[in-house]
C-alpha cells in the first residue's frame, strides 16, 4: 500500500503521542534535504519509553505494510533513528536531545503545525 510521506509522518507521530511522546517537532525536509521529505522529532522520558515509543511507531507503520531501511539506537534507547526513507524519526531522552539540536541544525525547515485530532490517520 502507497502511502504518502506527510500522511506516514502523521501516522508515526499518532503513534509516538499514543506512548506520551514529549515535545513532538515535525520538520519539513522538502527542499532542504536530500535525505527525506520529514523529521520526526521527539522525548520519551527514559530508555523504556523511548524504546516503547519506537515500537509504537513501528507496529504502527507494519500494520500499514511499512517497514524501516534500518533503525539504530535501540538497545541503549538514549537515541533511537528509524529511516522510513521519506520519513525519518528521532527519539530521544531529554539530554540527547538537548545536546543534539535537531531543531537548531535544521532551524529553516519549516515546522509543520500539530493539529492532533482527525487530520491524523
Amino acid at each position: 500500500m502507497a502511502t504518502d510521506s506527510k500522511t506516514k509522518s502523521l501516522l508515526c507521530l499518532k503513534a509516538a503521542i499514543e506512548k506520551k511522546a514529549l515535545d513532538p517537532v515535525l520538520l519539513e525536509m522538502k527542499g532542504i534535504s536530500s535525505v527525506t521529505d520529514y523529521f520526526l522529532i521527539c522525548t520519551g522520558k527514559s530508555d523504556r519509553q523511548v524504546q516503547a515509543i519506537a515500537r509504537s511507531i513501528e507496529e504502527t507503520l507494519e500494520k500499514k505494510g511499512i517497514r524501516p531501511l534500518g533503525q539504530e539506537g535501540a538497545a541503549n534507547g538514549k537515541w533511537i533513528l528509524m529511516d522510513y526513507n521519506d520519513v525519518v524519526v528521532h527519539i530521544f531522552v531529554e539530554p540527547t536531545r538537548t545536546f543534539y539540536d535537531l531543531e537548531g541544525i535544521w532551524v529553516d525547515a519549516p515546522r509543520i503545525e500539530l493539529k492532533l485530532g482527525a487530520e491524523i490517520g
